[in-house]
């Protein structure tokens, strides 16, 4: 079992549920203090981690929001793992992909100056060609499989040939074949991204790949379907079916911070926004705790 796999199990176990929760500052979601400058973005950072630490497994760090304050965005983005308590991991939800040595700096970037935990990635370029990623065995890949965007299909349900013994099916399918057969996948490295609103294709992808830890968006906001991750979230083989959560992690960002900090056209600010925040998350600890074994 992994590092990260066994910290995330404790995680699990100690706040009862599969929580993670999105730490996604999107400026249409903030009060005007706490939007206009990174020392109010900061702030809002202080209070969501406050507010939520005894409920969430894990924190996924949304980067582009960060990134768009500039260079002082992402030096805040360096202090995550400082504000944020050290037993509980850390995923960087960058999606980044790329071949050589530009994905071995992205491995750098995320993994020693961001100090994450865990990532997630597009395989797009081939699982291979995410190897600096993969080979560190203190560190955890999501690769994107099956997302809860409203595109997703376009490109993810395309039907694919059968070749070198795998069978016609969806490209998504494929992607979570690949990544179970990996060694990676057997020293508890590799995991996917599956979305809460792709119905029957959630199923599925969970049969192709019974022992892949899951990233699942698409709960919160987006109003994805809670009784179908209960059913199909958590591995049943490997070494992260054995343990608290079974690997599975449920990811709410807007659902958490976005609904608690707007009361109808006014917007909460200072402790009353952190106590709608705990409030939320707190609501979102009891719905993921059916989730935990």
């Amino acid at each position: 079992m992994s590092r990260y796999l066994e910290l995330l199990a404790a995680s699990s176990e100690r706040v009862g549920s599969s929580l993670c929760v999105g730490i996604d500052p999107d400026p249409s979601h903030l009060s005007p203090e706490h939007a206009a400058s990174v020392a109010g973005l900061r702030e809002w950072v202080r209070l969501l981690v406050t507010a939520t630490a005894q409920y969430a497994a894990a924190y996924k760090v949304n980067l582009a929001f960060f990134e768009a304050y500039g260079a002082e965005g992402v030096a805040l983005a360096e202090e995550i793992r400082a504000l944020t308590p050290a037993e509980t991991p850390i995923i960087m939800d960058v999606k980044r992909g790329d071949i050589g040595n530009t994905v071995k700096a992205q491995a750098r970037a995320l993994f020693d100056a961001l100090d994450a935990d865990a990532v997630t990635a597009s395989p797009y370029l081939g699982i291979g060609a995410l190897s600096p990623l993969l080979e560190r065995d203190d560190r955890f890949v999501y690769l994107l499989c099956r997302t809860s965007n409203p595109e997703s299909a376009e490109l993810q349900e395309l039907r694919l040939t059968a070749t070198g013994g795998a069978p016609e099916e969806e490209l998504y399918l494929r992607v979570a074949r690949l990544a179970a057969a990996r060694p990676e996948a057997l020293a508890g490295r590799i995991g996917l991204v599956a979305g809460a609103k792709a119905g029957g294709a959630f199923g599925k992808l969970r049969e192709a790949a019974p022992s892949l830890p899951l990233l699942v968006p698409g709960i919160g906001a987006q109003g994805g379907d809670l009784a179908m991750v209960a059913q199909h979230g958590g591995a049943t083989a490997g070494g992260a079916a054995g343990r608290f959560g079974g690997g599975l992690l449920v990811n709410v960002g807007r659902g958490i911070s976005g609904e608690a900090s707007a009361a109808g056209e006014a917007r909460l600010t200072g402790g009353a926004l952190e106590e709608a925040i705990h409030a939320r998350a707190a609501e979102w600890g009891r719905r993921l705790a059916i989730l935990a074994p």
